[in-house]
């Protein structure tokens, strides 16, 4: 995920006076340990990061490495949301309800035609096995430019018929829901990603304006249910305008999310699980940072 959005959302930092933050009388280990107390309580849900070092979206990847970061997860979430139906993906929904785990389960859709027939018809045999518990068909396919409205709209409606049981929604950034009401309206679920990073937000403003994105996507989605399919801020790497990767901020941002959506009852799916550092060939060096847990499954906090 890397879009960038501020012709879409009239968000200044400007405008604004910062509130009293909520953590200016705590010591770092105060957070630490509010951030443990939320984590090992449970969350909504978590993003599940599959590749290790040297793995890649391509790649074949097997049931033991699968199970192995399941089993860390599972204490702490109640749902997972996975990205693809294919190469191994396939199994994490399957894994997941193992655990008593529920499932967003994603295809994903690209410019290749066959591939897209393979993530379809794997999502749909999926749910008919009874691993899905939400459907999502593609993400962030319009951001992308990968498919048109109406090609994506096409398989919407395709899974749609296919599971007339299962919620079927489409994950993409907030703004793209009001731009594109056709698909909005195809929808059961609307699945907004909300990342005040990735529009150069200062820590200080994040909150605010992913409250801001999320009321964005309700407006959109008129009445339908809206799940923020992703959010998070990254621990290193390159800054992005004001806002900057950083490991306390990383994990306040954590804490600030999770009691929001605690409060507010939001179902929220945290981005991320793992660090994966292939991401670093889309993203850059930030890309590779957004886990809760590093690359070598160590909880970072």
């Amino acid at each position: 995920m890397s879009y960038r959005s501020e012709k879409y959302l009239n968000f200044k930092e400007s405008s604004l006076i910062p509130k009293e933050s909520f953590f200016d009388d705590k010591s770092e280990e105060d957070i630490r340990n509010l951030f443990l107390e939320i984590l090992h309580g449970g969350i909504h849900g978590f993003c599940f990061s599959l590749y290790e070092d040297g793995q890649k979206p391509g790649d074949i990847i097997g049931e033991a490495q699968i199970r192995r970061r399941m089993k860390i997860l599972q204490p702490y979430t109640r749902w997972v949301r996975s990205f693809s139906c294919i190469e191994g993906n396939e199994l994490i929904p399957k894994v997941a309800k193992e655990w008593n785990i529920k499932t967003l389960v994603g295809a994903w859709l690209g410019k290749d035609a066959h591939k897209n027939q393979e993530e379809i018809a794997s999502l749909i045999q999926l749910a008919q096995d009874g691993m899905v518990d939400i459907a999502a068909v593609g993400n962030e396919v319009l951001y992308r430019k990968d498919l048109s409205e109406k090609e994506l709209l096409d398989y919407i409606l395709m899974v749609k018929e296919a599971l007339p049981h299962t919620p079927v929604g489409y994950v993409d950034a907030y703004y793209e829901f009001a731009q594109h009401p056709a698909i909005t309206d195809a929808c059961d679920i609307v699945l907004a990603n909300c990342y005040p990073y990735w529009e150069g937000t200062d820590f200080r403003y994040s909150l605010q304006h992913m409250q801001q994105m999320y009321r964005m996507a309700i407006q959109a989605a008129k009445g339908k249910p809206v799940i923020i399919s992703e959010t998070g801020w990254p621990t290193q790497g390159e800054s992005l305008g004001n806002a900057i990767p950083d490991h306390l901020q990383a994990m306040k941002y954590f804490i600030n999310t999770q009691l929001w959506a605690m409060d507010e009852n939001i179902e929220v799916f945290y981005f991320a699980s793992f660090d994966e550092s292939w991401k670093v060939s889309a993203e850059g060096e930030v890309g590779a940072y957004w886990g809760i847990w590093d690359k070598h499954e160590k909880l970072k906090f």
